[in-house]
């Protein structure tokens, strides 16, 4: 089993329509058309939203993702219009929202690989290739790969595995043209975030991006770069000064949340019907510091 533990209600906001709940984002409509993305405090792992939320965590993601917005607006245009919070909304909603153009999504995950892990280090453990690449002999967890590659995959629904997939189908599910559009923003995206992260002692394993097309008044479609960027939810950072070909890396992510999971404190068995169960302060403390200290260390700006 997997999906939510318990799913929350929608807020009811005057002017908005609530059009999706997700793992972490609620999404609305307003009465111009535009979509208004809040992002909470839940956090998920092995299929399932927790129980528990961290705090803040919502408010990292927000301003880390406007953060790397300008950084990447000259490669890129992105969804984002403002992050006022509409009227009549919960006070919550601080920080924690965005309105966004409402973009023609595009169905794939872009994912860019420049480290083995995850899922590629699954499969080329069974076959040294990585959504159909073919790879080097020799590659370990957590080495660098001879260059960075584009492996996308299928957007899952909540609770469900996003599934990679080879360039090959994406090309035949989106279009040639689409799929070599994705292919090279998400490297060209991908290559300036790696630089940026490197010189504050960070190295961007892999990261995966959505994008869609702004309809503009020309008729133009515009290649854009839509919902969260390059946050530790979907993002793997790994500190520069600890990275260790062979083994697990230490990670900016929710890794304290999984370890205590798959413990024998939290008495779960993650292929079981049972739901996870509530996380101990001392695992949310860990996981809140660690979002933090990636905010504080990518942007150089003190939490406040």
């Amino acid at each position: 089993m997997s999906g939510f533990v318990e799913k929350p209600e929608p807020v009811e906001v005057p002017g908005l329509t609530h059009l999706h709940t997700g793992k972490v984002r609620d999404l609305y409509r307003n009465a111009d058309g535009d979509l208004v993305m809040v992002a909470s405090d839940r956090t998920s792992a092995y299929d399932w939203v927790l129980p528990t939320e961290i705090p803040d965590k919502g408010r990292v993601l927000t301003r880390l993702s406007l953060w790397w917005f300008d950084q990447l607006a000259d490669l890129v245009p992105h969804h984002v219009l403002s992050d006022d919070v509409p009227a009549g909304a919960p006070a919550d909603w601080e920080g924690r929202t965005l309105v966004c153009k409402s973009l023609r999504m595009v169905p794939v995950e872009c994912v860019a690989r420049g480290y083995l892990a995850g899922s590629g280090l699954v499969e080329y453990d069974r076959s040294r290739t990585v959504c159909g690449l073919a790879l080097p002999e020799g590659l370990t967890n957590g080495s660098e790969l001879p260059a960075p590659i584009f492996t996308p995959a299928t957007k899952a629904a909540v609770g469900d595995h996003d599934e990679n997939v080879s360039y090959e189908e994406t090309a035949r599910q989106v279009g040639a043209d689409v799929a070599a559009a994705l292919r090279r923003t998400t490297l060209d995206v991908y290559g300036r975030a790696r630089d940026i992260a490197r010189e504050r002692g960070l190295i961007l394993a892999d990261t995966k991006f959505e994008f869609g097309f702004d309809e503009r008044p020309d008729g133009e479609p515009v290649l854009t770069l839509g919902d969260e960027v390059l946050t530790p939810d979907s993002s793997r950072f790994w500190p520069a000064d600890q990275w260790e070909p062979g083994r697990a890396q230490p990670s900016f992510d929710k890794q304290f949340i999984r370890d205590w999971l798959t413990s024998p404190a939290a008495a779960w068995d993650r292929t079981g019907e049972q739901p996870p169960p509530a996380l101990p302060q001392e695992i949310v403390e860990a996981t809140r510091a660690k979002y933090l200290e990636a905010y504080e260390r990518l942007t150089g700006l003190r939490w406040s």
